[in-house]
């Protein structure tokens, strides 16, 4: 194996990790289209909505610190074929599902199977590249996520107006298995890689990693601002825009897929540009606080104005948003390279646990104020506020800790 054509390797480690990161962000977004579908054929209201969406973020969370000492252990070809093996089948129960506890279920199981596709290909181009590779491959990566958000957008709007959304999500059963094969079969092993630290020592490592103040300093700003776009571009986007601009289902999918567009524009921006800004003197600290600094003025625009400049405005969220991908660099530059698989799993927990949470408590809010008496806009509006002010703690909380240390 480690003879292999460094363009062979190339191909056969990028292209099954980039197809599997493809597929996890694909099924995260997916419900901003088919959610409304599924809503009115199943008659879930908003907090039903919410809850179904947002398990797949619970789980894909639950997944992360078992899944960094995996992937030290077994090596990522064997850890993420195996789990999209429970994707597939997780897609299958939702596409088969009558109910809201199918339907449940099996989204769980999609986000446990689609749980390592990021932090897979970060291990296997750990293993197999330089360090002075790591950057563009990283944006490379992502860009393929970014691919994902935009199928899910007007591709898929399109899609439903041939097929029903059940053979939709079966059809991405079956690519999952595809993808699964090709990982199994086709990405090599790093020889001597697998292995390394008993289940103790690795354990001390997370512990090392949740005592750390560094590690704390990023964790609120991965949970309100990375964990908060994902909650709001996974569902409550569309419903934004539905209710506060009266947009129907193909202008959402338009504005979707403008955001879409706009994150793949910043995953290549980072692919090609962040290492010259560093060596420039820009670092990576300044690059993340800029972009969320700006993240929270447009979603401030949004809430504030919610008819006004929506067009840019959401590319705009999107874009920064794509750049805060940088904080999983900035923690794990802080401790050993042995334990950097584990400190970006233990973010990734953060950001997930902050997308299922606010998913599913922006759909309960809304539906209380509701049943209190409130409109439906200014439900919706309430609930947004609250977000926006949850990150602007966050940002606070980051920049203070930031001149402390």
């Amino acid at each position: 194996m480690s003879t292999i054509n460094p363009r062979s390797l190339m191909l056969r480690l990028f292209l099954p990790f980039a197809a599997g990161y493809f597929l996890s962000y694909l099924y995260r977004t997916v419900n901003a289209v088919l959610g409304p579908v599924i809503a009115g054929e199943l008659a879930l209201p908003d907090n039903a909505l919410g809850l179904l969406t947002s398990t797949y973020f619970l789980a894909f969370g639950a997944a992360q610190l078992p899944l960094g000492m995996l992937l030290d252990r077994f090596g990522p070809r064997r850890v993420e074929a195996g789990l999209l093996v429970i994707a597939a089948s997780g897609a299958a129960i939702f596409a088969l599902a009558s109910s809201l506890t199918g339907l449940t279920l099996g989204r769980a199981l999609i986000g446990l199977g689609v749980s390592a596709c990021l932090m897979a290909a970060f291990k296997a181009f750990t293993q197999w590249f330089p360090p002075e590779r790591q950057a563009s491959l990283t944006g490379w990566i992502m860009a393929s996520g970014g691919l994902g958000a935009l199928a899910a957008a007007k591709p898929l709007e399109i899609a439903l107006g041939f097929t029903g959304w059940r053979e939709i999500v079966l059809g991405l059963a079956v690519i999952t298995l595809l993808v699964a094969t090709a990982l199994w079969r086709f990405v090599p092993d790093k020889p001597g890689a697998a292995g390394g630290a008993g289940f103790a020592e690795q354990l001390a490592g997370v512990r090392q990693i949740f005592a750390s103040r560094h590690f704390w300093r990023f964790a609120p700003m991965g949970f309100f601002f990375t964990g908060g776009f994902m909650a709001v571009q996974g569902l409550w986007a569309s419903r934004w825009m539905n209710v506060m601009e009266s947009l129907d289902g193909a202008a959402v999918a338009a504005r979707l897929t403008w955001m879409g567009v706009a994150m793949l524009g910043g995953f290549l921006f980072m692919g090609f540009f962040a290492t010259a800004l560093v060596h420039r003197g820009v670092s990576l600290e300044k690059l993340f606080r800029t972009a969320m600094f700006s993240a929270f003025v447009a979603f401030s625009l949004i809430c504030l104005y919610p008819q006004t400049a929506g067009d840019w405005l959401w590319p705009l969220l999107g874009a920064c948003f794509s750049l805060s991908n940088i904080a999983y660099s900035l923690v794990s530059q802080a401790f050993p390279a042995q334990l950097s698989g584990r400190a970006n799993t233990a973010l990734n927990l953060l950001v997930f646990l902050g997308a299922f949470g606010l998913q599913w408590g922006i759909g309960g809010l809304v539906d209380a104020l509701q049943a209190g008496g409130w409109g439906v806009t200014t439900a919706y509006q309430a609930a947004f506020y609250g977000l926006l002010g949850s990150q602007l703690l966050s940002l606070i909380w980051f920049l203070l800790s930031g001149r402390q240390r």
